[in-house]
């Protein structure tokens, strides 16, 4: 919050240039966040920038209703994308109690592997049922 408070003209905050500095400081952090190609439609980053553009559709006019929780989500946000809670307790093991490393959890969270599950969950009664409507319905597309 001090940053942007120079921006004070005659002891009354100058409240736009606050705006705008909120603004520009959430466009930065939409920028540096990663996009996880693996978590399409699931993943965190895309998600940011969605809310980020929402929240501020006016974009550097954009009124803010309540500025100290605006603050809050940002440096809690910020927190996430530098790590700070990893890096201010590490882990003595990359693992879990199951044994499952890191990329192993990745890899059964990437969303081509969550479709592939759902795919195995399907009783053999309901990919015959999927099949054949799919068959019938390309068959009577092409009458």
């Amino acid at each position: 919050m001090a940053e942007g408070l120079e921006e004070q003209q005659g002891g009354n905050i100058n409240l736009p240039a606050l705006a705008a500095t909120r603004y520009r400081r959430f466009l930065k952090l939409c920028e540096e966040w990663p996009v996880e190609e693996t978590k399409r439609g699931r993943d965190l980053g895309a998600f940011l920038r969605q809310r980020v553009a929402q929240a501020f559709w006016e974009g550097e006019s954009t009124q803010i209703a309540d500025p100290a929780n605006c603050d809050q989500m940002y440096e809690s946000l910020v927190r996430i994308h530098t790590n700070f809670y990893k890096n201010k307790y590490p882990r003595l093991k990359d693992t879990s109690f199951t044994g499952v490393t890191v990329e192993e959890c990745k890899l059964v969270l990437a969303t081509d592997s969550g479709k592939q599950m759902e795919e195995m969950k399907k009783g053999k009664w309901k990919k015959l049922r999927e099949k054949f409507s799919t068959k019938n319905a390309e068959e009577d597309s092409k009458l």
